[in-house]
């Protein structure tokens, strides 16, 4: 299983999927990376050599903010936010959406699923003793 940039990188994908497994790179950032290092994108991760996963390697790891760094300059961005008490970062601490998102009905991802809806609003009578 190769190993780059401090993840393991399924074998059994092609390499230009396999390559999104790593935080921070997406589709596209897959294809210019492999168009750079020209390696067929539809070559399964198994079939790479040494050679290949080397460069791979070096270029992810000399020209991208991947993994690590990127996660905590995601965390540092979102801490800053929560000190300057602007819109976003209160949504942040209150752990509501952001980006303007409805609340009403649909926010179950960033509020978990909370559901606070009430039966028919009558309680049954009480039983006989």
């Amino acid at each position: 299983m190769p190993r780059i940039a401090g993840t393991n990188i399924p074998e059994n994908k092609q390499i230009g999927i396999s390559l999104t497994y790593i935080y921070g790179i997406g589709r596209a950032l897959a294809t210019k990376i492999l168009e750079r290092s020209k390696i067929n994108p539809m070559k399964k991760a198994q079939d790479l050599t040494e050679k290949e996963v080397g460069q791979l390697r070096r270029i992810i790891e000399g020209n991208y903010k991947i993994e690590g760094e990127l996660r905590r300059g995601v965390m540092r961005e979102i801490k800053r936010l929560k000190e300057i008490k602007c819109w976003r970062g209160i949504r942040h601490q209150k752990g509501l959406p952001v980006r303007g998102q409805k609340t009403r009905k649909n926010s179950r991802t960033i509020r978990g699923n909370v559901r606070k809806t009430v039966g028919s609003g009558r309680k049954p009578p009480p039983a006989p003793k």
